[in-house]
């Protein structure tokens, strides 16, 4: 079972200009700078940016969410609807907001029950996908669940320990968020090498990394099985 995920990357043209603006508008911290690379602190995960460059690059047009404490949306919308055309979600009884950071990726902000103030963790990925039935195996086989299936567009919600993983066929959701192309994810497992004697022959690449083992998946996503120990 996929335990956590450790970073979501984000490619941008201007890495400058990304940065500002996560710290300005998210109110995220630096964990760590390297060149072309910035990587903000979301509750267990880094969100990372990277200028384009060497494979992974990291995702385009990615749509993911981020989890604030319940009684904060208020004065999140309040603070960020001078700036950004929100759009507005209700989920049964939690709320989601909706805007754009400057690559073009969509951001959701959503009520959870979390302890402190502010950004508190990431809770969604999107992943667009060719076709849907093939992508969905590949990601039960690598330890996500099936939860939900869309009823009135092409896309199935999978969870893992802490976060969703959704998969989408090329359509616009909700707030026109797409899902994210050449994404570049790690995840905690058990057993990677186990995980991935389950798919060994549906994958592009496998490589061996100091990190964890990573894979290429047939829509060009990077999933990197990092060991839950580390």
């Amino acid at each position: 079972m996929v335990d956590r995920l450790q970073w979501l990357a984000l490619e941008t043209k201007y890495i400058d200009r990304a940065e500002a603006f996560y710290e300005a508008f998210l109110d995220l911290d630096v964990r760590s700078r390297t060149e072309g690379e910035v990587a903000f602190g979301a509750g267990e995960t880094d969100l990372i940016l990277r200028s384009p460059g060497p494979v992974p690059r990291g995702g385009v047009h990615t749509h993911y969410a981020f989890s604030i404490p319940t009684d904060e949306y208020d004065t999140w919308y309040e603070s960020l609807d001078e700036r950004f055309d929100l759009v507005e979600h209700s989920f049964g009884d939690s709320k989601s907001l909706y805007f754009y950071d400057p690559d073009g990726n969509c951001l959701e902000l959503g009520q959870a029950s979390v302890d402190g103030t502010g950004v508190a963790g990431l809770f969604e990925v999107v992943l667009e996908v060719e076709h849907l039935a093939r992508a969905v195996s590949l990601y039960e086989r690598l330890g996500f669940e099936v939860v939900d299936r869309g009823e009135d567009r092409r896309r199935v919600r999978l969870n893992a320990g802490s976060f969703a993983l959704e998969l989408w066929e090329p359509q616009l959701g909700i707030a026109d968020a797409r899902g994210g192309l050449h994404v570049d994810m790690g995840v905690t497992v058990e057993n990677p090498a186990a995980v991935v004697d389950e798919v060994r022959d549906d994958v592009v690449t496998i490589d061996e990394r100091e990190e964890g083992i990573r894979l290429r998946d047939l829509d060009g996503h990077y999933l990197t099985l990092v060991p839950a120990s580390a």
